[in-house]
C-alpha cells in the first residue's frame, strides 16, 4: 500500500466546496457558550483501559532544521559547557525556544488562539483580552493540569487501505463514524479523537512539502460528528484542516469550528505512526490519553508530548 509520488500534480479530492454563508450557518449551529467539564468518572473509566502498561509517545522531535514545512525552526543552543575541573560536578546547560504554532512542532492550541470575525470562543472580543503580554481569557493555563481521558485513534488512511492520504484529501463526517465503528471503538462523550492521515509516513518516504497550502484533513462538515459525540480534544498528524480550504476566505475552517465555535482544544502535528502500529498490533484503537501543557500564563498554546497508555 502506498500513496502516489510526490509532489502531487494536483490536489486530491478536497470534498465539496462550502460557501461562506453555509459555513457561517454551521458556525452558528455548532456554537457553544460554555465548556462542559468532563466528569471524573470518565477519566477513571479511561484509566481502566490500561492493561499492559505499554506507553506510546506522539510528540514529534524538536525540529531545528528549516524546510518548506518549518519556516521558523525551533532553537536548541548550549549555554554552558563545563570543563572537567574541580569542583565537581561539572554542569552542562542548554536553551530552547520555538515559534511553535506552525507545521513542525507538536503543540496544543488554547481557546485564545483562534478568532473569527474578531471574536474568540463564547463571543469574547479578541482585542479586549489579548495584548503583547498574552491572553487574559482562554489561555493555555485554563487547560491545566492537563487533558486526561479516553483516546481513540481514527486511522482513516488504514480504513481506505492506504499508507497515507494524498495532500488535499478531505475526510467527511460519515467516514469518521464508519472508521470508529469498523475499529470497534465508537465515539463517546469526552473522548480525545485523533485522526491519522499518514502525513508523517508520506513525509518520511517522499520528503517535506508545504502543508499550509496542501494537506489532508477534515472537511468542515465533519465537525458535526465531533459535536454530536461531545469530543473534548481533537488531534491530528497535520493540523486537522484540509487544504486548500473548501471555504472561500477562511484558510482554516476546522480551526474556527473547533476552537472558536465548540471550545475544542486542538493538538497539531502529532506523530501518529507508532500509535497506529501499536493499535493494529493489539487490535485496540482506544487507550488512556494524557497531554499536559506547560504552565505559561497568558499563553496561546504549548508544545506537548501526548501519551497513549495501553
Amino acid at each position: 500500500m502506498s500513496g502516489s509520488a510526490f509532489p502531487p500534480e494536483r490536489p486530491a479530492d478536497g470534498g465539496p466546496a462550502m460557501e461562506r454563508a453555509e459555513f457561517d450557518a454551521l458556525f452558528e449551529r455548532l456554537r457553544r457558550d460554555r465548556l462542559p467539564a468532563p466528569p471524573r468518572s470518565a477519566r477513571a473509566a479511561a484509566a481502566r483501559l490500561v492493561r499492559t502498561g505499554e506507553v506510546v509517545a506522539m510528540g514529534r522531535p524538536w525540529d531545528c532544521v528549516a524546510g518548506p514545512d518549518n519556516r521558523r525552526p525551533a532553537l536548541h543552543l548550549m549555554t554552558e559547557l563545563a570543563d572537567v575541573t574541580p569542583p565537581e560536578p561539572t554542569v552542562h546547560k542548554d536553551f530552547i525556544a520555538a515559534d511553535y504554532h506552525g507545521k513542525a512542532q507538536t503543540h496544543l492550541d488554547a481557546l485564545c488562539h483562534i478568532a473569527y470575525r474578531g471574536l474568540l470562543f463564547a463571543g469574547v472580543p479578541a482585542r479586549e483580552v489579548l495584548s503583547s503580554r498574552g491572553a487574559s481569557y482562554g489561555a493555555v493555563t485554563d487547560l491545566l493540569p492537563g487533558l486526561v481521558g479516553r483516546g481513540v485513534l481514527l486511522d482513516v488512511a488504514r480504513l481506505r487501505g492506504l499508507d497515507w492520504l494524498e495532500p488535499g484529501t478531505a475526510i467527511g463526517g460519515p467516514e469518521l463514524t464508519a472508521c470508529a465503528e469498523r475499529q470497534g471503538s465508537p465515539l463517546r462523550p469526552g473522548d480525545a479523537v485523533l485522526v491519522r492521515t499518514g502525513h508523517l509516513a508520506r513525509r518520511r518516504r517522499l520528503g517535506p512539502w508545504d502543508p499550509d497550502g496542501l494537506s489532508a484533513g477534515l472537511h468542515p462538515g465533519a465537525m458535526s460528528v465531533l459535536d454530536g459525540s461531545r469530543a473534548s480534544v481533537l488531534g491530528g498528524d497535520g493540523d486537522s484542516d484540509v487544504r486548500p480550504s473548501p471555504v472561500p476566505g477562511v484558510h482554516s475552517p476546522v480551526h474556527v469550528l473547533a476552537v472558536t465555535t465548540m471550545g475544542l482544544p486542538l493538538i497539531d502535528n502529532m506523530d501518529l505512526e507508532p500509535l497506529a502500529e501499536t493499535c493494529a498490533r493489539l487490535s485496540r484503537w482506544e487507550f488512556l490519553f494524557v497531554a499536559a501543557p506547560l504552565n505559561i500564563p497568558g499563553g496561546t498554546g504549548s508544545p506537548v508530548n501526548p501519551l497513549a497508555v495501553f
